[in-house]
């Protein structure tokens, strides 16, 4: 059995994460791991939240608290969010924990000592009202080039030209509204990944088995030229930048690490965490030189995220010149809309973590996330769909196979599985289908290709009630106990193979539908297996309840008012 290291995107930490956050990142890198737990491989699946930066300092202030109590409460927020939501993490740590800092100091150290770094200085927007750099994002004024009053220091929303905060026409600060700015020099380290442009080129052009999207983007930034970055902010909250002898750097005191330069060092850090917390050893997951060599690492990401982890976090492994285990496959997602347009707490639109689960249970979003997410490009979320392939494929299709079969069997065999008959032609002809069917979403598991693998699991639940209307036990009772008994048995067995194909995806009504059979095992079947012998006769069945209510037209109109719908797009 494999050793196999996951990791998704750290959710930010200024409030509860939406459906696309979920989507593209958390919830597919749980399935995954989900599906190769199932089938015995050694999974850790690390996660954390990431802390640091200008929008934690200002949603900190905003909420009336000093930045570390807001973290420390909303970490746990998110935390009670992903495990409501099922996120099978092995440990959701942050990085604002010791492990990240000293691990951060030390690839900063490491990267300087083989001449990857170095200061400049640069001259950056300071609002004095503020006491405090502004970064780019947070200088707001009227476009040069197209006279739009609410552009933002990096980029015009509105013609789309990039800029630099010094191009606006009566700057402001966004944290303020101040226009009390002046600008200063300011001194700052930058990664020099013009000097490594060529090792990561290497280091992609070895990852031969990466999809089209995630290998585009990488080579993308490489063919546009990369730039040296800066991994430094004037900032109160973050990793602190030291010396090489760990005391104050001359010239730097008070600035700290850029949060996309610690970020991902937070996979390493949070590991780090896990291990203390477990009393396991961590550096056997991340060193080569100390056991890593086996380990296979995927990374789960929405695609504005590729970049860095496809250029940057690589540039700090290899040019720290240490052996650091880095990423295998990289699988990335494109954006999950709302109706077409973006989500926007600000605006009122869309639908966020802790908001679903007081409309519906976790795996009710869990299903539609998956089997139809941003896999292979963007996807609108509309509450229109979400009725349809809610009701069909959870209500009418899984559900209602459970429920057909189990309460027959309450009702015409005392609750027990029945013994008597023999398989024929039909069962054989159904088994044989399933098989292949099991092979299909396998397959498409293991490649990650998740709407394709919801797909086949769907059409195996299919066959169930393909063969209960044509086996009809409840028809045969009448005239032939034994050819019924025949097709329940063969109705239970598939009930107890239709909650393990459901496991990775909807992990809390899998468990519910096993119990209905007397079953715990939700590890993935082989299709090769004798699955159909799995739920011996003389079991007690019991019936577990309505597993999937549909989605009615008035819930709809409620949540539409709501939240917004097509209008609102």
């Amino acid at each position: 059995m494999a050793r196999i290291l996951v990791t998704s995107a750290l959710p930010y930490i200024n409030g509860i994460k939406h459906l696309g956050n979920l989507a593209g990142s958390m919830l597919p890198a749980d399935v995954w791991s989900r599906f190769k737990r199932g089938q015995g491989h050694e999974v850790l699946y690390i996660c954390a939240t990431d802390e640091h930066g200008t929008p934690a300092e200002l949603a900190a202030a905003a909420a009336g608290q000093d930045v570390q109590t807001y973290c420390d409460e909303q970490h746990e927020i998110q935390k009670r969010a992903g495990e409501q939501f099922g996120l099978s993490y092995d440990w959701f740590g942050r990085s604002s924990k010791a492990p990240n800092r000293r691990l951060t100091q030390h690839f900063a150290a490491k990267l300087e000592e083989n001449g990857f770094i170095e200061e400049r200085v640069d001259r950056m927007i300071y609002s004095i009202d503020d006491q405090r750099f502004l970064p780019d994002r947070y200088v707001e004024g009227t476009c040069p080039h197209c006279g739009y009053d609410k552009a933002r220091g990096d980029q015009c929303d509105n013609c789309g030209r990039l800029l630099d905060p010094t191009d606006l026409i009566d700057p402001y600060s966004a944290v303020s509204g101040s226009r009390n700015l002046e600008v200063r020099d300011t001194r700052h380290l930058y990664l020099l990944q013009t000097r490594l442009e060529q090792p990561i080129r290497d280091w992609i052009g070895s990852k031969t088995g990466w999809q089209t999207l995630a290998k585009s983007i990488a080579l993308k930034h490489l063919d546009e030229g990369l730039i040296d970055r800066g991994i430094t902010r004037d900032l109160k909250w973050g990793v602190p930048v030291v010396g090489p002898d760990g005391g104050p750097r001359p010239g730097m005191e008070g600035k700290v690490f850029y949060v996309w330069f610690d970020a991902p060092i937070e996979y390493i850090g949070a590991t780090e965490e896990w291990a203390e917390a477990t009393g396991r050893t961590w550096r056997d997951w991340w060193r080569l030189d100390e056991g890593a060599e086996d380990v296979r690492y995927v990374q789960f990401m929405g695609k504005d995220n590729v970049a860095f982890h496809t250029v940057s976090f690589p540039a700090t492994i290899i040019g720290s010149g240490e052996p650091w285990k880095t990423v295998d496959q990289l699988k990335a997602f494109n954006w999950l809309n709302w109706y077409g347009g973006k989500f926007s707490t600000s605006q009122g639109r869309g639908v966020f973590m802790d908001q679903a689960l007081e409309l519906l249970p976790a795996d009710y979003w869990r299903w539609h996330l998956t089997a139809y997410g941003p896999e292979g490009s963007d996807a609108a979320f509309t509450w229109e769909q979400f009725q349809s392939t809610t009701n069909k494929d959870l209500a009418d299709v899984l559900g209602n196979f459970v429920n057909r079969i189990v309460k027959f069997t309450e009702s015409k065999f005392d609750g027990v599985v029945p013994a008597g008959g023999e398989p024929g032609d039909v069962e054989a002809r159904y088994e044989a289908a399933i098989r292949q069917g099991i092979a299909e979403a396998t397959e498409a598991f293991e490649a990650m290709e998740f709407r394709k693998a919801c797909q086949a699991v769907r059409a195996v639940w299919v066959l169930g009630n393909e063969y209960l209307q044509e086996a009809a036990p409840w028809t045969a009772f009448k005239t032939d106990v034994d050819r019924a008994a025949v097709g329940v048995r063969t109705g239970l067995n598939m009930v107890a193979l239709f909650a393990r194909l459901a496991a990775p995806v909807i992990p809390f009504t899998a468990e519910t539908i096993a119990a209905s059979v007397g079953s715990s095992d939700l590890s993935w079947p082989s299709a090769d297996e004798d699955f159909m012998a799995a739920v011996p006769t003389g079991r007690a069945i019991v019936h577990q309840g309505v597993l999937f209510a549909k989605i009615e037209d008035e819930q709809v109109a409620e949540w539409t008012a709501r939240f917004g719908g097509a209008d609102a797009a």
